[in-house]
């Protein structure tokens, strides 16, 4: 069925969004599911995010994760961050290479690897992987990790749903990434000399309980196979993100995989925009269709102060928000350089419940870093 949308501009207003605003004003945007609806550009005098206070369970929040210890050797023991009913999401430290295989009978699984380099074997074969991997399992993939330096990674599972690529609409198929850079696993040499007649464990986790399958040798033992259904690695250097010198362009443009509840994006260095009236900012948004999860992989993130690496941030539906007072104030000198920023970004249609194992990590300090 069709928005209700009438465009109209009052009083004094910009005729372009994220351009041309009038002089000493901010502005805000409102837009339904996310950047993908309908929307209308307001301009304010103040800051949205210029508050003095916010009482309430209602803020932004910011998280540590390298304040977590390792995990043992398996991945569901990993801290269990953020959660709805349509997605899990995990930070994983491994150390030592996994014991056992393990599989997600409740949905897709998402690896994106912030630190650290190894070898995954599965269903399908062999996969190297290193910083900046994105590894896509399907559901129901047997699989474990050999480690050669000891990973941190982000576990981003799509619970009852799988993963699909963005209709990249105008721009191609080729647009963004071709998806011919996307890598699978082979039966090469080294998935060969790891089958054996040893007992192996499959630990499965279904509807968030665990069962253990014992094997009187290794299941990963296919000779062959043929299809379209298989893990991708990805890496975010082989992203070629969307610019535009005279607008900037909205997150959703930055989108690498999307399932029916929820999108991750991937922000990766672009130039800066360099027309003189355009916002090189992001522009403040009340986002009131999403949840907005960051995770700060590399890089100075140039609209966010005392974020660094390893840091997460939520920005919950329901209050504005947008860049910091300092990224405002440094906007004008940046013009005609390159942002230097990975991150990734999950915007959720659904509210995430925040663990207790992320209040432990939280930074509580960060709803007043807008002051």
């Amino acid at each position: 069925m069709p928005w209700i949308q009438l465009p109209r501009v009052e009083g004094n207003a910009s005729r372009q969004a994220h351009a041309d605003l009038p002089a000493g004003t901010f502005e805000r945007e409102l837009g339904k599911e996310g950047f993908y609806g309908p929307s209308t550009q307001m301009h304010h005098r103040h800051p949205p995010t210029a508050w003095t206070t916010i009482g309430g369970p209602l803020r932004p929040h910011a998280f540590d994760t390298q304040k977590l210890e390792p995990q043992e050797t398996c991945p569901w023991q990993a801290a269990l961050l953020f959660s709805n009913a349509h997605t899990q999401i995990r930070f994983l430290k491994l150390e030592h290479d996994m014991d056992h295989l393990v599989r997600n009978a409740d949905g897709d699984e998402l690896i994106f690897v912030h630190r650290g380099e190894g070898e995954l074997y599965c269903d399908y074969g062999h996969l190297g992987f290193g910083e900046g991997d994105y590894l896509m399992l399907p559901r129901g993939t047997m699989w474990r990790l050999e480690i050669k330096e000891a990973v941190s990674a982000l576990l981003i599972e799509a619970t009852h749903d799988s993963y699909k690529l963005p209709d990249k609409g105008l721009v191609g198929n080729q647009a963004i990434f071709d998806p011919a850079v996307l890598e699978a696993p082979k039966i090469d040499e080294a998935f060969i000399a790891q089958q054996n007649e040893t007992e192996w464990r499959v630990v499965v986790k279904r509807s968030n309980r665990l069962s253990t399958l014992t094997y009187p040798f290794n299941p990963l033992d296919a000779v062959g196979w043929h299809g379209t259904l298989m893990p991708v690695r990805l890496n975010w250097r082989d992203i070629r993100p969307l610019m535009s010198h005279r607008y900037h362009v909205p997150p959703s443009a930055h989108t690498t995989f999307v399932s029916n509840r929820f999108v991750v994006c991937t922000f990766v260095p672009r130039p800066f925009e360099t027309d003189p009236n355009a916002l090189n900012v992001p522009f403040f948004h009340s986002n009131d269709d999403y949840d907005e999860l960051i995770f700060y992989h590399a890089g100075q993130f140039f609209s966010r102060d005392h974020i660094y690496p390893g840091m997460m941030t939520l920005h919950p539906s329901g209050i504005p928000h947008g860049p910091h007072p300092k990224a405002l104030q440094n906007a004008e000198k940046k013009r005609g350089t390159m942002t230097d920023e990975v991150a990734v970004m999950i915007d959720t249609r659904d509210a995430l419940e925040v663990s207790e194992q992320a209040e432990a990590i939280e930074w509580p300090g960060y709803v007043d870093s807008w002051k």
